[in-house]
């Protein structure tokens, strides 16, 4: 399927995914109003949705907040704290299971996020509901078969002007 105007598009972000991937890789911050103005493009944007974990010190709230005026809307849910010390904190179930809802009413759903644990939402929805499935995420910590696979993939590392801070 190829990109044209009239494309309903859902876009869902894994924050910690490109936080952490920014982070690491250019020591800088994603700019993810650029980033969900650039991979939607002239397409209908239906839904934006961006999905964090909350800390027990709140920092992270100005951010949400940010995020919210910038379009989306964020889901949030607190970091687990483990008997011993061991944290965890993700969304991919969630994620997951709001693709499937969100596709049936999608000509294409943005993932942002190179997290291989996708691979197979994705080649359900492309198989299942004919969705486009595009990947926007870093070259250098994104699956090679998430990139592959996806009918489009935005490098964020090729335009660091743009996409961060």
């Amino acid at each position: 399927m190829s990109i044209f105007k009239e494309q309903r598009v859902g876009v869902l972000v894994d924050i910690q995914n490109l936080y952490y991937s920014a982070r690491v890789l250019h020591k800088k911050k994603v700019n993810f109003g650029a980033l969900l103005k650039e991979s939607v493009g002239d397409r209908k944007l239906i839904r934006a949705m961006a999905y964090g974990i909350k800390t027990v010190e709140g920092l992270e709230e100005k951010f949400f907040d940010a995020l919210g005026k910038q379009g989306f809307e964020v889901k949030t849910k607190d970091l687990q704290i483990f008997p011993g010390g061991a944290k965890k904190g993700d969304w991919d179930v969630g994620i997951a299971v709001d693709a499937i809802k969100m596709s049936k009413n999608l000509d294409a759903i943005i993932l942002m996020s190179g997290d291989g644990d996708y691979l197979p939402l994705m080649e359900y929805l492309q198989g299942t509901t004919g969705c486009r499935v595009e990947i926007v995420a870093f070259v250098e910590s994104t699956n090679k078969k998430l990139m592959e696979t996806a009918d489009n993939f935005i490098n964020i590392s090729e335009n660091k002007k743009k996409f961060l801070i």
